[in-house]
């Protein structure tokens, strides 16, 4: 009988962050509240086109989301979102007038004119 070695290949995460987004974890998860043990991504339907992008605090890990661990904390991906988000890379901009977290996502077939929301 002969052994065999299964090696197994780590998959990518769904979702890449750049320095300036894993900065802004940081930031969030010095300033969360005492039972938050990470920043989650959802992609729940809102706006014109459909869906979403969310962040928020997470208080417990749920069975199927994606877990990332970045130098600042952890970050999670909502499990039903994952597929939405596959290959997309998130970023943290600011300027004079705004601030937020940009989406660059390859599924993303469309947007609303306001840049709320997307459709795949």
């Amino acid at each position: 009988m002969t052994d065999t070695v299964t090696t197994l290949r780590q998959r990518p995460a769904a979702v890449t962050l750049t320095p300036a987004a894993e900065a802004r974890v940081a930031d969030l998860m010095a300033k969360a509240p005492a039972n938050a043990i990470g920043v989650k991504l959802s992609t729940p339907r809102r706006g014109c086109s459909g869906l979403a992008y969310s962040v928020d605090y997470v208080t417990e890990e749920t069975a199927f989301d994606e877990k990332i661990e970045t130098p600042g904390g952890t970050f999670y991906i909502d499990g039903a979102s994952v597929l939405y988000l596959i290959g997309s890379t998130m970023d943290w901009v600011e300027d004079d007038f705004t601030a937020g977290f940009v989406f660059e996502n390859p599924n993303a077939k469309g947007a609303c004119g306001c840049g709320e929301s997307f459709m795949v």
